[in-house]
């Protein structure tokens, strides 16, 4: 019996896309997707967001047509689907983090990122993400890849 394990994500890019060159002749687009949760507290009725980040890879191969890059940029909304699992590593600190990943399968722009030439802040500041949940506080700046990743 065939199984199926795969998760739909919705959410907004945190970081452009970069490509790192595996072994084999193999490429990894990697990029972080930001997923929000809203709801409004019962006691306070103030509005809350939680924030949850997603590491993204699509696996190429060399050669292939690579015009998804001109889209994969910071602010995008994307529907992806995929592989999700969890990978855990030791920091410097020695403490352990574990992250979500997500081997895309099927990609979908839901909304290119606005493009401004004046932009140099790495925090994007549209309605999807949380104040609180900032990328670059998250620790995912470290995402690496490796050959048990696919």
């Amino acid at each position: 019996m065939a199984t199926v394990f795969e998760t739909r994500l919705i959410g907004n890019i945190g970081k452009d896309a970069i490509v790192k060159q595996m072994e084999r002749g193999v490429l990894a687009i990697n990029f972080p997707v930001a997923h929000n949760k809203n709801w409004k507290d019962k006691k306070s009725g103030d509005s809350k967001t939680k924030t949850t980040w997603v590491n993204c890879t699509i696996w190429k191969k060399e050669g292939s047509n690579m015009r998804i890059l001109d889209f994969l940029k910071k602010g995008a909304l994307v529907e992806l689907v995929g592989t999700p699992f969890a990978k855990a590593f030791v920091q410097e600190d020695g403490f352990v983090r574990t992250e979500i990943r997500l081997n895309v399968s099927k990609t979908n722009i839901l909304r290119p990122a606005k493009s401004s030439d004046n932009d140099d802040r790495d925090d994007y500041e549209g309605d999807e993400f949380s104040d609180e949940d900032e990328y670059g506080d998250s620790g995912l700046d470290d995402f690496t890849i490796d050959g048990d990743d696919f």
